[in-house]
């Protein structure tokens, strides 16, 4: 019987970013895509950062006026970005 290490690119880029610890890091630019795609570019243009601390995302944005209109629709935005994302990534908004 032959054995052969043959495995797919993308099992190997998977065990080199499991190995490496980036799988957060890129789950964490794929939010900060997904919020740009889903507020649009004028909340984009607001954004200071989008920070993913496990299922909890924390947004800091310019404007207090858009901060407190943003924390009334928390549970909408949440949906829109795990429909972006393909998955429940995110399980809560803070707003700073």
């Amino acid at each position: 019987m032959s054995r052969t290490n043959e495995r797919t690119l993308g099992e190997i880029i998977r065990q080199v970013l499991k190995e490496h610890r980036l799988e957060g890091k890129i789950m964490e630019a794929k939010v900060a895509s997904a919020w740009s795609a889903v507020m649009g570019p004028n909340i984009a243009r607001y954004t200071t950062s989008v920070h993913l601390n496990g299922a909890t995302l924390r947004v800091c944005l310019r404007s207090s006026v858009l901060r407190s209109e943003l924390s009334m629709g928390k549970e909408r935005i949440v949906s829109m970005l795990n429909r972006e994302l393909g998955g429940e990534v995110v399980q809560e908004i803070i707003f700073s």
